[in-house]
């Protein structure tokens, strides 16, 4: 609970937290599935990655445009939507009978999921106003709620998945999203602004980020070379440079590129991209691992997985506790760092290790993710103004969930020739994720602008 006396800041964090909590529900929750999908739906391997990158990918390309509608119409009105747009898409997904209609059903869910997650960090900025610290904390306990709900997810759906099948993990968004509503018609709307919906632009970017995603995780499937993956890329390359020349012409831009000059923005969402690639890839090879060579059954994968998310919500309140005392660049720094040696455990791992040389990596992994996190997002937050939050926390998750579909495709395809490469592979992409994490580490160094504890208090008082 926030200690702060306002007490639409402490209903807020509650309300923005479940919506939050939801959306990372809906992540891992399916990967402790995925076995028992592809048997049920008679699925190869590639059609299972699509069930989890549909999602992802339509979570992705949506939320720069979900940002935008938050701010020109107000985030509790969206987010309300958002919860109503996942609520009945998770009733699709829970009766599809096809593998093509749970994955159409998936990606009306990352739609709703779009209309979640910026609006509750709007959401969030509006009730703590101007207040540094404040702001800080809430955002922290607000990705608490996330990595919380990650931790369960796996667990919650082993017990489910056993006990009454897979489409009961679907099924199970419905109360968390009606509570989730409940609580939002309590929240005051926030600022809206009278900015034109910049319509190009939008439809540019949702064509550059698909054309990216689905580029890159069809490569993985089908081959690099093939000539839809590269005219995939080819798309994304014309539609990004079109959005770009657009938005730096246009008076009343979706995405204002001077967004990118402010001093920490492009850092943050540089680091995101790092953190988010190299954690979701692992999280989906680490799945099949677990369930293909080590046998594990949908709890049993579902418990292995606790310890990999049991550090995150205590890193996530320890980085707003650094964050509000000494800025954000420690926390990013330390994060990188923790996250680098996690992955460098991991890649030791093989088909004989057992659950105890597991359990260094698991807790150091998501400890690091935690402490990156809150600070990012706080640092891109605090870049702009408050009527342009829906908008910067958008660019921050787009850029952040394009990531995580792309490292899922990437590390995905290192284990797409059966059982026999999923131990290569999952050693090739931990060291990756070392190389990447590092090299973050170091643009956070050079790049982050430190502050002092004096400008911290003023700014916070």
């Amino acid at each position: 609970m926030m200690t702060d006396s306002k007490p639409s800041v402490t209903w807020t964090v509650i309300a923005t937290g479940l919506g939050f909590a939801v959306v990372q529900l809906d992540v891992t929750i399916v990967n402790v599935a995925l076995r028992k999908l592809g048997i049920a739906l008679d699925s190869p391997l590639a059609g299972l990655q699509w069930v989890v990158d549909a999602y992802t990918l339509a979570f992705a390309v949506l939320l720069l445009s979900a940002g935008t509608l938050a701010d020109r119409f107000g985030a509790r009105r969206a987010y309300l939507i958002g919860f109503g747009i996942f609520g009945l898409a998770s009733v699709a997904c829970g009766a599809a009978g096809s593998v093509p209609l749970l994955i159409i059903a998936r990606a009306v869910q990352g739609a709703g999921a779009a209309l979640l997650v910026p609006p509750s960090l709007a959401l969030l900025t509006h009730a703590c106003a101007d207040d540094r610290q404040l702001r800080a904390r809430a955002i922290a306990l607000w990705t608490a709620a996330g990595s919380g709900s990650i931790a369960v997810g796996p667990v919650i759906g082993g017990v489910l998945l056993e006990s009454f099948g897979w489409r009961s993990i679907f099924l199970v968004n419905l109360p968390l999203c009606a509570l989730g509503s409940g609580l939002t018609w309590r929240l005051p709307e926030t600022l809206r602004t009278r900015r034109p919906l910049d319509l190009a632009g939008q439809v540019l970017a949702v064509l550059a980020l698909t054309s990216l995603c689905g580029a890159t995780i069809e490569g993985g499937a089908v081959g690099w070379w093939q000539s839809q993956v590269l005219g995939g890329f080819a798309l994304a390359v014309a539609c990004g440079t079109a959005f770009v020349v657009i938005e730096g012409r246009n008076a009343h831009p979706m995405l204002p590129l001077k967004f990118f000059r402010l001093p920490n923005f492009s850092q943050a969402v540089l680091l995101g991209v790092a953190v988010n690639l190299t954690y979701y890839g692992l999280i989906f090879v680490l799945s099949l691992y677990l369930q293909y060579v080590k046998h594990y059954s949908a709890v049993q994968a579902g418990l292995a997985f606790v310890p990999l998310t049991a550090t995150s919500v205590v890193a996530n309140l320890m980085s707003g506790w650094l964050n509000s005392r000494f800025g954000a660049r420690l926390p990013m720094l330390l994060g990188s760092a923790i996250g680098a040696v996690g992955y460098l455990l991991l890649s030791r791992l093989d088909a004989t290790s057992n659950f105890m040389s597991m359990l260094a990596p698991f807790l150091l992994i998501p400890g690091g993710a935690a402490l990156v996190v809150p600070a990012m997002t706080a640092t891109i937050l605090a870049s702009v103004e408050p009527t342009w939050s829906g908008t910067a926390s958008a660019v921050l998750n787009a850029a952040r969930q394009a990531a995580g579909a792309v490292g899922v495709a990437v590390f995905g395809a290192l284990v797409a020739g059966g059982d026999g490469y999923i131990v290569p592979g999952l050693r090739i992409a931990a060291e990756a994720s070392v190389v990447v994490l590092c090299c973050a580490g170091l643009m956070v160094w050079f790049g982050i602008r430190r502050e002092d504890h004096a400008s911290l208090s003023r700014r916070g008082a």
